[in-house]
């Protein structure tokens, strides 16, 4: 196989393997599996949430989250949608919308927000993980009334 071929398909597996890590982001969160949601971050991983707050390591990530989705596990649902990455050898950056939705008291699906994480992202020990994560909320579901 060719240099150049190996390249590419370096790139198409990067590229899969970041979607995937985005994926399960929305998986772990939507299960309230706070290890695996840590483990999505690298060893010195950062999120920040806007008014849910910012963690830095994988301790301190999973504890903003358990505080984050006390008695709300299994009430949302996350739709990982748009995701743009931009390699750079071991590092990366990206954008992806998340929609969140959840169910009203009479059991009717609804939207609860729409929005955007940036991410930097660093392949850590053979595996993408997120460095950065800032998530952004760009519609709120509750719309003014008429």
């Amino acid at each position: 196989m060719s240099d150049e071929l190996k390249d590419r398909l370096q790139r198409l597996e990067d590229i899969q393997e970041i979607h995937q890590l985005f994926v399960d982001y929305g998986l772990c969160l939507d299960a309230g599996a706070l290890d695996g949601y840590a483990e999505l971050f690298a060893d010195d991983g950062e999120v920040f949430l806007g008014p849910l707050g910012r963690a830095k390591g994988r301790d301190a990530i999973r504890e903003l989250m358990a505080k984050s989705l006390e008695g709300r596990v299994g009430h949302s649902l996350h739709i990982i949608s748009s995701p743009r990455v931009t390699l750079e050898g071991d590092r990366a950056t990206s954008e992806v919308m998340w929609t969140v939705l959840s169910r009203n008291e009479k059991g009717m699906p609804g939207v609860d927000a729409i929005g955007r994480h940036r991410d930097e992202l660093v392949r850590e020990r053979g595996r993408w993980r997120f460095q950065k994560r800032k998530g952004y909320v760009d519609m709120p579901s509750a719309l003014p009334e008429s």
